[in-house]
């Protein structure tokens, strides 16, 4: 299975694609979509969609991850990190593929093993479960942990999983 893991937001969208072999994993590839903050909202989100769209026509993912809002004190920037979040799942609806969403503490949990962990743990374990010569851009890296966590729970490899697994949307 090919995982499209997607951590959005307004001015760095991160992407990671994983693919399951037999047992393990395999790093396919990852990168950033990157909007310019002086950029009106409508132009940034629509690079965003045009984004994501190119990275499934290029990696061909049976299924995409996103993770789930945490809404904090600052809700303007919980607005705008919904904006986002809301555009790569159309474009991702857009080309055919199932979304499902896990929180930041399932995603943490099923990487790291513990779900607060900090993002340089994440990263960190995204390079080593992965394989990689060195670590990936911290956006990429918590793409990365999303489709790892859904490749986990879809394998029936649970035990790291906080909750009972991912929602689709």
């Amino acid at each position: 299975m090919r995982v499209l893991g997607i951590d959005p937001g307004t001015t760095v969208t991160g992407w990671g694609v994983v693919e399951r072999h037999g047992a393990g994993f395999h790093h396919v590839a990852h990168g950033c979509i990157r909007t310019s903050p002086e950029s009106p909202m409508p132009e940034r989100l629509g690079k965003i969609f045009d984004g994501v769209r190119a990275v499934i026509r290029d990696h061909q993912p049976e299924v995409a991850t996103i993770e789930e809002i945490f809404v904090s004190a600052n809700v303007q920037s919980a607005l705008k990190l919904g904006h986002a979040r809301g555009t790569a799942i159309v474009a991702a609806n857009a080309e055919g593929l199932p979304v499902f969403e896990y929180t930041a503490l399932q995603v943490k949990q099923a990487v790291v093993g513990f779900g607060r962990a900090e993002k340089q743990q994440v990263q960190a374990m995204v390079r080593m479960l992965l394989a990689m010569e060195s670590a990936p851009p911290q956006d990429a890296a918590d793409a990365l942990a999303g489709a790892l966590c859904h490749l986990q729970h879809s394998s029936g490899v649970t035990a790291h999983l906080a909750t009972g697994g991912g929602r689709r949307r």
